[in-house]
């Protein structure tokens, strides 16, 4: 299975969505959309997709939110990032993609294929 963690608002994420779609139509795999925004990830899932992920949790956010600054995340560290994750969605890095206990944040959307040839 395939999950797609997907805001329909945005672009990217909808680019991905649809190369997500026709990959998972081709290859008869079952495609799991969660808007993250309605049903928000928990600490325990953002942990766990950031170790799917690799890299500092700083990737993980959305630097450029209002939240990120009125929360002075700039200096913070992975347990507070991840803490603000969980409480405010919205600063979740779009769209996560995650296949095979692997994931990757698709900007630029290319990057799923990527997460498919590993």
């Amino acid at each position: 299975m395939i999950t797609i963690y997907h805001n329909p608002r945005c672009s990217k994420s909808r680019e991905t969505l649809a190369l997500a779609e026709q990959y998972c139509s081709e290859h008869k795999i079952e495609l799991e959309v969660i808007d993250y925004q309605k049903t928000p990830l928990t600490l325990a899932q953002l942990k766990a997709l950031h170790s799917q992920l690799g890299g500092p949790v700083s990737a993980m956010v959305r630097d450029n939110e209002a939240e990120y600054a009125e929360l002075n995340l700039a200096q913070a560290d992975d347990a507070t990032l991840l803490q603000a994750l969980a409480a405010h969605p919205k600063l979740l890095q779009r769209p996560v993609v995650t296949y095979r206990e692997r994931s990757v944040i698709a900007r630029p959307p290319q990057l799923f294929n990527e997460l498919l040839d590993t």
